[in-house]
């Protein structure tokens, strides 16, 4: 007889705490203790090995802990003082310190990494996203997040016998995570509900505190959804097919912006990071057709102004495709309800808008629809604007919209305890507070060369400790021998060079470059003299099986006899491991294809403490390379597969030759001061840059802010000036096949002299149109050897003549250069905003230079 489960009424047991230690879970559902070494210690010092075996989660460890240990911590007054100090810290921080105003930027991202207990995180974007929340936390940004809760979150990493990953899925128990679940003014937990290819689909809300931030968490396994694929959407990051990435990305654009709605907030900044949460722009669309009266036109320009996009993808394949099939699955419906063109909606995510079999990019729905674009470095704004350019067909490449902001790690996140202990002595007392200004960093020249080596070697120790726990752990789960958990307990040297080489498995990332001369690499590992190890970890996608093996291969070379000791790999990768990792190695080694890392942000984390990186010119360090300390393998050539065999080579000269010999030279005070030195210009010149508080406040001035101050003027009278707007563009597109250019002057110039100017006029049929709906530009700058302008400049031609329809637009340069120069004329629309937001498929005609 088959067992019928019965109604089951649910309620809820909280911790009894001592009255004394009643904020307790106040200080354990707010994540500033991630970043807070004092409030995070408070909850360690209850008992370390309870601690650790809950995961560092404070929440789960108050429902398991002890009454006696509690109510001993109750009547110590160490602890009470203790205790006391956290609550005035949390007290003290919540206290907003800038006055409140209308701002309102809404941050949607599909992953988070917060913290090693909250795996709702695959890798580097999540990490990204949870420093970002962070960084304005610390800031007193006004910024709301909006994500999915996983049920099981990422995959958990093991090693089969043969070192071939295996995927574990464990469930998430939200209930002992520092989550909890939004409740209205009746008490009653808040849902809210989208249509889902024909069936209604119920989604709870779930919130963070991070520190003065809120991340709301949306979660569709409730009872309410009666379809297993229903609640199977929020089940794990990034897993099932393309119905769950899909669905996946229903619930994050649409849900997430019925969610804010219910919660009774009103952004006026929206930031798609990455362009998984891009539905969130028809959404909006949808909203102020309805609410305002505005045709799809008006709502697309409306919801442009203050749209804000970030692309962290250097290469097509990473981006979301959906067959125009499965698009009217999923929206043929939503459009018809709405009043919106299916035709249109689809034309959105098109490189070509009329071509009805191109698949629906997620990329370019989210560009389409956004004013303001950034790549995440500066190498990729380059790369960015070449992968985009076909979307702006009539611009350079130099001029395609897309800006910059290179990424940045939460300092205080990633930063040691030991090296933040050494800066409370040396550096100003308000560090922690100014660590954005390179003035705090010039004490770094201050701080005693072997205080700062012991700093170091403590955490190396730490760092072994923790690696060798961590391998016999494993193994004793997958049944290894008695004999082969010895020897992992026994692995890696303190005294030895350690480098660290942490990724996502993905074979652009080139992980077994360094293990491709063995030989080579036997040599230097198992110098008597001059030791030197590895420390591996990473994980790969379940259905990434090029990657599994190169996992496979890093860890049967593991195994070699001379090699047992110098090479470990650590499973499971992830926050924990990272942090232990960037801390504690000596070298940084990262081997990406150029142009093909984004960013990158674990060099960074290791940079903030100090140590040096070994890395390909590619993403941050492009920028930061003269001034890190480290050392490069290669140079500014775009990648080529023949480079693999002389990166390769680079790297075992570069440790040959010169990075090991400075690391064990130099020791007549008893540590290498070469190395210290290297490692004193690393924190002086990275902590100040290449930090998330300093990213942003770039998105505040040059995105959120603008972005706002555009919605603030074009939401003012019912939208009036954006249905102008639009009837206007319309105007324009109606006369602009007409508009021609009539004379271009003047003829050759020859030769001229540096410092004599140059006159430029054109005479152009303005089609109907006047001077003021058009902008004239002389496009200025040298010619090169393909015959194509470089380093150019824009000059502004007014008009100074009319004759009919015909204008007469003209004006001098002085060339600020010399050689060989050249310029060529253009008209667009005066669109009166900046170049940065121009739309896609912008406008414009150019004329023939000289």
């Amino acid at each position: 007889m088959a067992f019928q489960v019965q109604p089951v009424r649910e309620f809820l047991v909280r911790p009894a705490l001592p009255p004394q230690l009643a904020r307790l879970t106040d200080l354990a559902y707010n994540l500033l203790w991630t970043w807070d070494h004092d409030i995070r210690a408070l909850f360690r010092r209850l008992d370390p090995i309870m601690w650790k075996t809950c995961a560092n989660n404070p929440v789960l460890m108050l429902g398991r802990v002890p009454q006696a240990i509690l109510q001993r911590a109750a009547s110590d007054p160490r602890y009470l003082a203790s205790y006391r100090r956290a609550c005035e810290r949390l007290d003290n921080y919540l206290e907003s310190r800038e006055p409140k105003h209308d701002k309102l930027i809404a941050y949607f991202s599909m992953e988070y990494g917060l913290t090693e207990c909250l795996p709702i995180y695959s890798g580097g974007l999540g990490v990204l996203s949870g420093d970002h929340m962070k960084a304005a936390s610390d800031g007193d940004h006004p910024l709301a997040g909006v994500g999915l809760l996983y049920q099981q979150g990422y995959h958990q990493q093991f090693l089969n016998p043969d070192g071939w990953q295996i995927e574990h899925y464990p469930v998430n128990d939200f209930y002992t995570l520092p989550v909890r679940p939004v409740l209205q003014p009746t008490g009653e937990e808040l849902k809210v509900t989208v249509q889902m290819a024909g069936s209604l689909l119920y989604i709870k809300v779930w919130h963070i505190d991070i520190g003065r931030v809120k991340l709301y968490l949306l979660d569709t396994n409730i009872a309410e959804n009666q379809r297993p694929e229903d609640r199977d959407i929020t089940d794990s990051l990034y897993g099932g097919d393309v119905h769950t990435r899909i669905r996946q990305e229903v619930v994050l654009g649409i849900g997430g912006m019925r969610a804010l709605k219910a919660l009774g907030l009103e952004p006026t900044v929206f930031h798609m990071n990455e362009g998984h949460s891009a539905f969130l722009a028809i959404e909006r669309v949808r909203s102020l057709m309805k609410e305002y009266g505005l045709s799809f036109e008006e709502a697309i320009d409306a919801n442009r102004r203050n749209t804000v996009f970030t692309t962290h993808t250097p290469v097509p394949a990473g981006i979301d495709l959906f067959d125009p099939g499965l698009m009217y699955e999923y929206f043929g419906s939503y459009c018809q309800e709405a009043g919106i063109s299916f035709d249109q909606f689809l034309g959105l995510g098109r490189r070509n808008p009329s071509d009805h079999q191109e698949r629906f990019s997620m990329a370019i729905l989210a560009i389409n629809t956004s004013a303001y674009r950034n790549a995440v470095s500066t190498l990729h704004h380059k790369v960015a604007r070449e992968m985009w350019q076909d979307l702006w067909p009539r611009l350079p490449v130099q001029e395609i919209p897309i800006t910059s902001v290179t990424n940045g790690v939460h300092l205080l996140s990633w930063l040691n305890g030991d090296l933040s202990l050494l800066y409370d002595q040396y550096l100003q007392p308000d560090w922690r507070e100014r660590y954005t200004d390179p003035k705090i960093w010039d004490m770094i020249s201050e701080l005693p060369d072997q205080e700062l080596w012991e700093v170091h070697r403590r955490r190396k120790r730490r760092l072994i400790n923790f690696a060798r726990e961590r391998v016999a752990t494993f193994a004793h789960s997958r049944n290894a021998s008695p004999a082969e958990i010895r020897r992992l307990a026994d692995v890696l040297d303190p005294e030895a060079f350690t480098i660290g080489f942490a990724r996502r498995f993905a074979t652009y990332k080139r992980a077994t470059l360094l293990f491709r001369d063995v030989a080579r690499l036997k040599k230097l590992l198992t110098n008597p003299e001059r030791p030197v190890q590895i420390v591996i970890a990473g994980k790969a996608h379940p259905k990434d099986h090029p990657g599994k093996t190169l996992i496979r291969e890093i860890v049967q070379l593991s195994r070699d006899p001379a090699l047992v000791k110098r090479i470990v790999f650590l499973e499971d990768y992830g926050i924990e491991v990272g942090r232990d990792m960037v801390q504690g190695v000596d070298l940084w080694l990262n081997t990406p294809r150029r142009g093909e890392e984004a960013c990158g942000t674990s060099g960074m984390k290791a940079g903030i403490n100090g140590i040096l990186n070994l890395s390909i010119l590619d993403g941050w360090f492009d920028e930061a390379y003269e001034i890190s300390g480290g050392w490069t393998i290669g140079d500014r050539s775009p990648y080529s597969e023949d480079q693999d065999e002389y990166h390769a080579s680079t790297i075992y000269s570069l440790l040959e030759n010169e990075i090991v010999p400075m690391y064990y030279g130099g020791r007549e005070n008893g540590f290498p001061e070469g190395w210290v030195r290297r490692m004193k210009q690393c924190l002086m010149h990275l902590s100040p840059l290449y930090n998330a508080q300093r990213m942003i406040g770039e998105y505040m001035a040059n995105l959120y802010t603008p972005a706002h101050e555009a919605f603030i003027h074009v939401r003012e009278a019912q939208f009036a000036g954006v249905r102008q707007q639009v009837e206007w563009t319309n105007s324009v597109e109606r006369a602009w096949p007409n508009i021609q250019f009539v004379e271009i002057g003047p003829g050759p110039l020859g030769s001229i002299t540096s410092g004599a100017p140059v006159p430029v006029r054109a005479a152009i049929d303005l089609a109907g149109l006047t001077p003021k709906d058009v902008r004239v530009e002389a496009i200025v700058g040298r010619v090169g050897v393909t015959g194509q302008l470089e380093d150019t400049r824009n000059v502004r031609l007014p008009a100074i003549e009319q004759r009919g329809s015909v204008y007469v637009f003209e004006k001098e340069f002085v060339p600020d250069q010399t050689g060989r120069l050249g310029y060529a004329l253009r008209i667009s629309p005066n669109h009166h905003e900046d170049p940065l937001t121009r739309p896609c498929d912008f406008l414009l005609k150019w004329g023939i230079g000289t």
